[in-house]
């Protein structure tokens, strides 16, 4: 997976924000659920097939502080993370 990956979530996985900032996943075929921090909350609402995963970098540089220098790596984690668990895909490209 390159920095230009369009990655687009999942449309039958159930979202639910808690009020605290952080959410659950929930996919109701299977039961499971998947925890998301603050960050990964901005990261999924992003996963619509138009964002790469350098424009998520960009964003998040640009709306959060103290963005570390490993966050190329750790959204890549998390994105493959997400393909994993069937959670999210790659939009293909179509000409």
């Amino acid at each position: 997976m390159d920095d230009n990956t369009k990655p687009v979530a999942n449309p039958n996985i159930v979202l639910r924000e808690e009020f605290d900032d952080w959410a659950l996943l929930f996919d109701p075929d299977t039961g499971d659920t998947f925890t998301l921090d603050p960050v990964s909350v901005f990261i999924w609402k992003r996963l619509d097939g138009t964002h790469t995963l350098a424009d998520l970098h960009r964003e998040i540089t640009e709306n959060c502080d103290e963005v570390p220098g490993e966050a190329p790596a750790q959204i890549r984690t998390f994105v493959e993370t997400l393909l994993e668990r069937g959670l999210a895909g790659i939009e293909l490209k179509t000409e």
